[in-house]
């Protein structure tokens, strides 16, 4: 099983970066192998659309589970198509993420947890948000 995890940084050390189409990596953990690898994101300075297209680049990469802080409506709907798992609300290490997803201690998300274009700097809030 391939897990997808947004990340901050390039290692098991990194924070889980809270946004999934605009986070600057993906570190790419084989389950069966513990091989790791990092994956750029290329779609981090889109306009618009980078919620689909990341969720694109995962299923092309074969991804089964994706571990995030945040997903927005577009990606969650692309991701679901490509049979995706997607779990929202992650925090902490990218390694702690995988340990508990491992030990079932994750939900997997149902919905978007934010709004279109969430993460581009215009002070855009989650939906869970109640400023």
């Amino acid at each position: 099983m391939k897990i997808a995890v947004t990340a901050a940084g390039n290692d098991l050390d990194s924070q889980v970066d809270p946004r999934f189409g605009r986070c600057q990596q993906f570190i790419i953990i084989d389950s069966e192998t513990n091989d790791i690898q990092v994956l750029k994101n290329p779609n981090a300075g889109l306009s618009g659309g980078a919620g689909v297209q990341t969720a694109q680049l995962l299923a092309d990469k074969k991804i089964d589970v994706v571990l995030t802080g945040n997903v927005g409506p577009n990606a969650i709907r692309t991701l679901n198509a490509a049979g995706i798992k997607v779990y929202t609300g992650i925090q902490g290490t990218v390694g702690d993420s995988v340990n508990m997803f491992k030990e079932g201690k994750l939900t997997e998300a149902s919905q978007p947890t934010v709004d279109s274009h969430f993460g581009m700097g215009r002070g855009g809030r989650g939906r869970n948000n109640k400023f």
